[in-house]
């Protein structure tokens, strides 16, 4: 009697047994709550989570929605102790993802994700091991599933990118590039690649549309040197940089880095944070520094309002040498080392922006100010503005050859963006002259610019010959960026 009622109930059950293995869709309701992630609404997305394991337990895809909060949590404001918090998560979300159904594009797709979003956590929070080795994983899944599903396009939104950048990784980091043995590409394959993702989301409904279009931009804008280029992407592809955090953040950083400043502050300056919106308050780090780029004088309570709203470790230091910038450009040298001493004694000196402000601060040099104006103009694409203050000086009005290097470098960058590219060059070849032995960035980046320069010319012997001399040189500040920038250089020419 209890066989056959244990035999009957087992009947009665199978079905619901059979359904309990995991599947992956993105149905309308998944959808929302990606739309509500990426607007960075993640109150609405909790709730749109909770409703999606009530109504469909089995839909795997939901360990895929947590783990973009967990990442643009931890990546716009996360501190050590979140991170070490939330990293456990990633394995449990692999298990789950992984007894899914293996039928599915999604079912290595999402485990490819959940490892590459950890990557970029664990990096920029100083695991590069794990963070490489993350990398890996996620380009092994994806390669995988490529030979499975070649027609699903996801996979080449995240393959372009680890295409592209696989030649450019800086020569500190090659010990990575060994243990990725999986990885190869080219900058062109990437570019293809996800320029076939964006042509196919213009034309059918695309769900990963925005963040392609973003890493097309960010190809064109870093590796493939095509600065109007990709500003022209992001401006045409309607973002809406009012009322969204994160298209804000990407219209106004690819403006500030391809000439475009003026438009970056306009943008900085209309959004409108949202309702139960996770604050992003490098927002006001960037509008204080586009500002400041243009010399204005109200730049410093944007520095202000960073400081006291951000929780991650990066861009303090940076932000209290800015401050003290804003003071210096205006007289107000006591104030000028106010800031500097709250440079040292604030944040941490993890990323290259803020070793760079602590080592300023630490020297106890205060720069002239007509460099520093020349060098923010520069750096927000006001060249004619830069040069008439570059000049009435000389670099004779130096003893010391730091500023010597720097008033030459500082006129051929300036000459470069007015495409005077005899001239330019001739500033450049000074620098190298005198500063090529010594510890500052100077003249790397010199022989960096030149090779840019013939690069432009069409000469590409010459373009090899300087972005060669620009991987010859070890100065102690931005080094790993500007031999990223070369080998990226050389990888375009074709070694």
């Amino acid at each position: 009697m209890i066989t056959r009622t244990l035999l009957i109930l087992y009947l009665a059950l199978s079905p619901l047994l059979l359904q309990a293995e995991g599947y992956f869709e993105y149905d309308a309701l998944c959808k929302k709550i990606y739309q509500d992630i990426t607007q960075l609404q993640f109150s609405n997305a909790y709730a749109g989570l909770a409703k999606l394991k009530l109504e469909s337990p089995d839909n795997l895809v939901v360990y895929h929605l947590e783990n973009y909060i967990d990442f643009f949590h931890l990546y716009i404001n996360g501190d050590k102790q979140t991170f070490r918090k939330l990293k456990d998560k990633r394995a449990l979300r692999i298990e789950k993802v992984s007894a899914g159904d293996s039928k599915s594009p999604y079912y290595l797709y999402i485990q490819a994700e959940i490892y590459l979003q950890w990557a970029l956590i664990r990096l920029r929070f100083g695991e590069q091991l794990n963070g490489f080795m993350d990398i890996n994983r996620a380009n092994r899944l994806l390669e995988k599933n490529r030979d499975r599903f070649p027609d699903f396009l996801p996979n080449l939104k995240d393959l372009g990118i680890l295409h592209a950048m696989v030649g450019t990784i800086p020569a500190n980091y090659q010990w990575g590039v060994k243990l990725l043995t999986s990885l190869n590409g080219t900058i062109e394959q990437g570019k293809q690649e996800l320029e076939q993702v964006v042509n196919y989301a213009a034309k059918n409904d695309f769900l990963f549309e925005t963040e392609a279009r973003s890493m097309y931009a960010y190809l064109l804008m870093h590796l493939a040197k095509e600065e109007e280029k990709a500003w022209q992407v992001v401006s045409s592809s309607g973002l809406d940089p009012r009322t969204n955090p994160l298209h804000c953040f990407i219209m106004s950083n690819i403006a500030m880095r391809s000439g475009h400043n003026d438009e970056a502050i306009s943008l900085l300056g209309n959004f409108k944070r949202q309702k139960n919106q996770l604050d992003f308050p490098y927002l006001n780090y960037m509008l204080g520094l586009a500002k400041l780029r243009r010399l204005d004088t109200d730049a410093g309570p944007f520095f202000q309002d960073f400081l006291a709203k951000n929780k991650a470790p990066y861009y303090v230091k940076e932000a209290y040498q800015k401050l003290a910038w804003q003071y210096l450009i205006n007289g107000q040298t006591a104030e000028y080392r106010g800031y500097m001493k709250a440079c040292v004694s604030n944040g941490e000196a993890i990323a290259g922006g803020d070793k760079n402000a602590l080592k300023e601060a630490e020297s106890g040099q205060q720069p002239p100010s007509f460099l520093v104006k020349a060098r923010l103009l520069f750096d927000g694409a006001y060249y004619n503005r830069a040069y008439k203050l570059m000049e009435r000086n000389s670099p004779d009005l130096f003893s010391d050859k730091k500023y010597q290097l720097e008033y030459t470098y500082r006129f051929g960058r300036i000459l470069h963006g007015l495409e005077r590219w005899e001239k330019a060059i001739s500033q450049y070849q000074k620098t190298i002259e005198n500063g090529e032995t010594g510890p500052y960035f100077f003249a790397c980046n010199a022989a960096l610019q030149i090779g840019l320069i013939y690069e432009q010319l069409k000469q590409k012997e010459q373009a090899r010959r300087y972005f060669k001399q620009c991987l010859s040189m070890s100065p102690e500040e931005y080094k790993t960026g500007l031999h990223q920038q070369a080998k990226s250089g050389l990888a375009r020419l074709g070694k």
